[in-house]
């Protein structure tokens, strides 16, 4: 198979622009002019935040320090000053590296040391943990500052501060192709082969992603009658970076429930989701688009997309032309975006074969923080290396097979434990799966079945026999769950969504340990 092409860029995209400096202060052809309609809408009170508002409290945030920090680290779920904090530092010409708020010390502590951070925005629910952190890493208690009240110095008393005040600063102004390597972010890779790693992204790579993404959905174009058009101006999402892509707002909610979900969703009207009993109950009649990523699902469910912080971020989503997407499928490649597919041999493969995904984007991140190693393996003579095993059809559907480092060898044979996933959440008992090598299924149950099973225990060993006759049903023999079922409650995943297997992994070995003892 030769090497698969998106389609082409067809317009340019400004290399001399930061971040903030694209979205909020300029014009591009493929972005759509925004109506009056607000661009965050904050769940809990319902305040609409439009555009005048949010470029105003970026520019007070940034007035309002002091002190240049060069990286600032955002320790916060999501918060609707989140936005204006990262575009005010990148106004300021620094760095914003984003922590998942559900860090321990040691591990927040851990990224603050490998950035180097400065200056740490957390929210007050996360306060203490992150003022225990920055203590560790000598940081004073006073550049620790919080998105709600607080008796710290506050982002809100910070912004007013600032637009009381003169303009205290001057812009950074990049150069022709400075974008290219102007650092706006330290994300962190997911870790699921070792420790987090900090991803390099200039502001060029977002911005091209939006642009990258805007084409392939047709937000600016007229290719279908207004009903049947899946990005309408005036739409309102729930997710994340969509809601600046498209001309839309975007329901800031900052915690997770689902209950409380599907209220947000009946309350605001929400048309748009990015990655239960209780679905009944709700109105969610105005929902016309559901995409996910980073998880495994149902191959019959929504449609898919894909991508990797290390190519920031989608690679693949799935064609505005299909009501849902291909079963199964992670889309088809984005404008700008060229892929091989590599065999185990150094080969490159046909169609329908199996091998590593490789691509090369004009969004792909610099490298890795620090990290020379790790970044000459990972990014190769242009090619972003990315540790997942696909299969692209002759009609340009990118399946995922599973990452490649995770792949289990059970009696000689390849078993990917996505692919098994997707079959565990086929059954009608099962919420969520993880699968480990053995192979070995943790399982969250529905509410339902997990009530059942608390009142008669009897019923854990029947649920569990009945996922594994599941699988043994719809795969091949090696393919079966040899190590059995574990019920878990959560199953843990990093902040974009992707398990953490490794987690899981650990926990398995603990498990098979003690029932080891157990026999002795």
């Amino acid at each position: 198979m030769p090497e698969i092409f998106g389609e082409p860029l067809d317009t340019v995209v400004p290399d001399d622009l930061t971040l903030p400096q694209f979205i909020l202060d300029s014009h591009h052809p493929r972005r759509p002019v925004r109506t009056n309609t607000p661009w965050l809408i904050e769940d809990e009170t319902g305040r609409n935040i439009g555009l005048d508002e949010i470029r105003a409290r970026t520019f007070g945030f940034a007035n309002g320090l002091t002190l240049r920090y060069g990286i600032i680290l955002i320790f916060s779920p999501n918060h609707v000053d989140y936005p204006p904090a990262i575009w005010a530092t990148h106004r300021l010409g620094g760095i914003v590296s984003g922590a998942n708020p559900a860090y321990t010390t040691e591990e927040l502590l851990y990224q603050i040391q490998v950035v180097k951070a400065t200056l740490i925005i957390a929210h007050p629910s996360s306060f203490h943990t992150a003022l225990d952190a920055a203590r560790a890493a000598g940081i004073p208690s006073d550049r620790v500052i919080t998105f709600g009240e607080s008796t710290q110095p506050t982002v809100e008393s910070i912004i007013q501060l600032g637009l009381s005040n003169e303009p205290a600063f001057v812009e950074r102004r990049l150069k022709k192709g400075e974008g290219k390597t102007k650092v706006a972010f330290l994300n962190f890779s997911s870790g699921t082969t070792g420790r987090p790693k900090a991803v390099v992204i200039a502001h060029y790579a977002p911005i091209v992603n939006v642009i990258q993404i805007a084409q392939y959905t047709k937000v600016t174009e007229n290719y279908a009658p207004w009903e049947e058009q899946r990005f309408r101006p005036g739409d309102i999402a729930a997710g994340d970076i969509y809601g600046l892509v498209f001309s839309m707002s975007m329901v800031v909610i900052p915690k997770f429930s689902f209950t409380d979900f599907l209220k947000s969703i009946e309350r605001h009207r929400i048309t748009h989701l990015t990655s239960h009993p209780a679905v009944k109950d709700y109105d969610l009649s105005g929902i016309r688009f559901l995409i996910s990523g980073a998880a495994p699902l149902s191959a019959e469910l929504i449609g898919q997309g894909y991508g990797l912080t290390e190519s920031s971020t989608s690679i693949t989503m799935y064609s505005v032309d299909q009501k849902i997407g291909v079963p199964g499928s992670a889309g088809q490649l984005l404008p700008g975006v060229v892929a091989r597919v590599v065999k185990h041999d150094g080969s490159l493969a046909g169609f329908n074969e199996p091998g590593e995904l490789r691509v090369k984007a004009p969004s792909l991140a610099l490298g890795y923080w620090n990290d020379e190693k790790a970044t000459n393996e990972t990014f190769v003579d242009g090619w972003l290396c990315t540790g997942d095993e696909v299969i692209i059809r002759e009609d340009k559907e990118v399946f995922i097979v599973d990452r490649l480092k995770e792949i289990m060898k059970v009696k000689g044979f390849q078993v990917a434990p996505a692919e098994l996933e997707g079959c565990i959440l086929d059954h009608p008992d099962v919420a969520d799966a993880c699968v480990v090598p053995v192979p070995l299924a943790f399982v969250v149950l529905h509410a339902f079945t997990a009530k059942r099973v608390v009142k008669d225990p009897r019923e854990a060993d029947k649920v569990k026999a009945s996922i594994m006759k599941h699988v043994a049903d719809n795969k091949v023999a090696y393919k079966r769950l040899a190590g059995g079922v574990e019920f878990i409650d959560v199953i843990p995943k990093n902040p974009s969504g992707k398990l953490l297997r490794r987690v899981l992994r650990d926990q398995a070995r603990q498990l098979r340990a003690e029932e080891l003892k157990a026999k002795l």
